[in-house]
């Protein structure tokens, strides 16, 4: 049978219209079942201020349980987050706004793990932006993702127009989990720049979503010489390049110089005149805080130093030694004997 010329073009038109409707649709399922939770989370606040117990709460969940035993997120526990919650966004409109375009999962996960007001907007809207995951936002939280970001030291302040200052900070962190590498603690910066490459996906995520690779070794010229940045890339929101020097030793105030020239021979010749100008990171083993802020006041493009480690040790030697819930439990343990 003979199909059409523009068959195909169709037939991937109407399949794109598909995933568009499945889409809108669970996504409209989730803001409905996020409003249904704030409406319990209402209902027992209200109750509770007119004078429930707590443990009403337990009644309340085992009978609703008995009468929908297929909906989930009806525990006590989950009824009492649902309290919480309402309680803390109720008065904030754009916090409402937020819990209402993410899966409750993640809500939940964030006011579970995450006291601090702030921390709480971050997270969500993190979540909203960046549209991390459930796995995701969990490792964000665990390795501090928002101290990390503010604690960045970089020249943004002196080099970057002031209104910009906030959305160019939380694109970065001050220290970068590379467990998954794998690489031995000694290695060579050209050794990290290839492990970096053949995990590039990895790395991605690492480091952002709206980080697109450009390349490695990024060649520039000027008068006949030859200059090379480790790891070249794109950012989508900034609209801006970003270069990546790559130190396995500890930071030294010459490799902010040399980065200042690598961003100065970018914009000059390789920026296009809608971008905004390149950002330059150092990425190096360690550092001294205070060596890192006297060499950026002598630097005027932007640019930022952070540090890399290796916080989880090779499956081949963690598989023999106790975890985080196994140390917890000897201590539990402990204490309970140290009573008897």
């Amino acid at each position: 049978m003979l199909v059409p010329s523009d068959y195909h073009a169709t037939l991937a038109q109407l399949k794109e219209r598909i995933s568009v409707a499945q889409y809108k649709s669970l996504s409209a399922v989730n803001q409905e079942l996020i409003h249904m939770y704030l409406d319990f989370g209402r209902v027992i606040s209200e109750r509770v201020k007119d004078g429930w117990g707590s443990s009403i709460v337990d009644t309340l969940s085992r009978d609703l349980q008995a009468e929908y035993p297929g909906v989930k997120g009806l525990s006590p526990r989950n009824l009492r987050r649902m309290k919480l919650i309402f309680e803390e966004i109720s008065n904030n409109e754009f916090w409402t706004q937020l819990v209402a375009k993410i899966p409750w999962g993640h809500t939940n996960l964030i006011f579970q793990k995450v006291k601090d007001p702030d921390q709480r907007i971050f997270y969500l809207q993190a979540c909203v932006e960046r549209g991390w995951s459930r796995g995701v936002l969990e490792e964000e939280i665990k390795f501090d993702s928002y101290n990390n970001r503010t604690q960045f030291q970089n020249n943004f302040p002196v080099a970057l127009e002031e209104s910009n200052l906030s959305t160019y900070r939380l694109e970065f962190k001050d220290e970068y989990n590379l467990s998954f590498l794998n690489l031995e603690d000694k290695h060579t910066e050209r050794q990290l720049e290839n492990a970096l490459v053949n995990n590039i996906t990895k790395t991605l995520g690492q480091f952002g979503h709206d980080f697109a690779f450009m390349g490695r070794q990024f060649r520039l010229e000027l008068d006949d010489k030859e200059y090379f940045i480790d790891l070249l890339f794109y950012h989508r929101k900034l609209k801006c390049m970003i270069a990546l020097e790559l130190k396995a030793s500890e930071f030294k105030p010459e490799h902010s110089q040399q980065l200042n020239w690598y961003l100065h021979l970018l914009d000059k010749t390789v920026k296009y005149p809608e971008d905004n100008p390149s950002i330059g990171i150092l990425l190096c083993k360690n550092k001294s805080k205070l060596t890192v802020e006297y060499a950026l006041e002598l630097v005027n493009k932007p640019m930022g130093v952070a540090t890399y480690h290796y916080r989880d040790l090779p499956k081949d030697i963690a598989q023999y030694l106790p975890n985080e819930d196994d140390f917890n439990r000897i201590m539990r343990a402990e204490d309970r004997e140290e009573n008897e």
